[in-house]
């Protein structure tokens, strides 16, 4: 992708693009001048105006084969894969065992699985193509904290779901380097989102909450300039209550956990 920062003209996958942050993604590449298919479960993903949109599932192979073809034919290519895709519930780990296993292949069919599928297709493309963007979303709970509640107990599966995604993004960015493919994971803390308003009730945010969460919006912005940045192999973190920025470049033993 482009350094100089001008993504006018290139070609992008975003999964999870019916709401929230990937709607925030989807609207923030097309606006600067990235053709965009954006797909979800949700039938919302069709009311993003200036997109391809598609109903679909990312644990779904077909679906993700069906995806990927979709936007060969009307772009001629991928440049840029935002893996935004995500499922989250409260997972105990006194549950019972049929429950537990229920859980697991809920989160890890999409926050795995899947984001392994669409990458996987989506990179030969890429290598054809002279090089991409791979950005996968992830959580500020595999950063050093910055305040309470990281790593929450009860979601020990989510959890485990991102940070294996540290594994994906080290070794790609390692790996893909000699193809011109940046791999970078973006991992933000409380966001106002429908996901994060669905925990409360009337899905209204505490006062409190509301007055300092980020805006979906401020990461789609620190996902045009990473991408434009051009650096690889990097989780980019971004706190509630500090400025949502890429900071310098860190040292290659600091790039992901540290």
């Amino acid at each position: 992708m482009s350094t100089n920062g001008s993504l006018e003209g290139k070609s992008a996958i975003v999964s999870g693009a019916g709401r929230g942050l990937g709607q925030a993604y989807a609207e923030a590449l097309r606006d600067n001048g990235v053709k965009v298919l954006g797909f979800d479960l949700l039938e919302s993903v069709h009311e993003i105006d200036g997109i391809e949109s598609m109903v679909a599932d990312i644990s779904k192979r077909e679906d993700v084969e069906r995806i990927v073809s979709a936007a060969e034919e009307a772009f001629g290519g991928v440049d840029i894969l935002v893996n935004n895709a995500g499922a989250w519930r409260v997972t105990l780990v006194d549950s019972p065992w049929e429950q537990a296993v229920e859980d697991w292949d809920f989160i890890m069919d999409t926050n795995l699985r899947g984001l392994l599928m669409l990458s996987r297709i989506c990179v030969p493309i890429m290598q054809r193509n002279g090089g991409g963007d791979i950005v996968n979303i992830s959580t500020y709970y595999v950063l050093p904290a910055r305040s309470e509640g990281t790593n929450n107990p009860q979601t020990d599966l989510y959890c485990a779901s991102k940070w294996a995604l540290n594994g994906f993004t080290d070794a790609w960015s390692k790996s893909l380097a000699k193809d011109n493919i940046r791999v970078n994971g973006m991992c933000m803390g409380a966001t106002d989102t429908p996901m994060l308003r669905g925990l409360f009730p009337d899905k209204q945010l505490p006062p409190e909450m509301a007055a300092s969460v980020m805006s979906a919006e401020g990461s789609a912005q620190q996902m045009i300039d990473l991408i434009n940045d051009g650096r690889t192999g990097e989780n980019i973190g971004a706190w509630v209550g500090y400025p949502i920025e890429l900071g310098p470049r860190k040292h290659a033993h600091k790039r992901i956990t540290g």
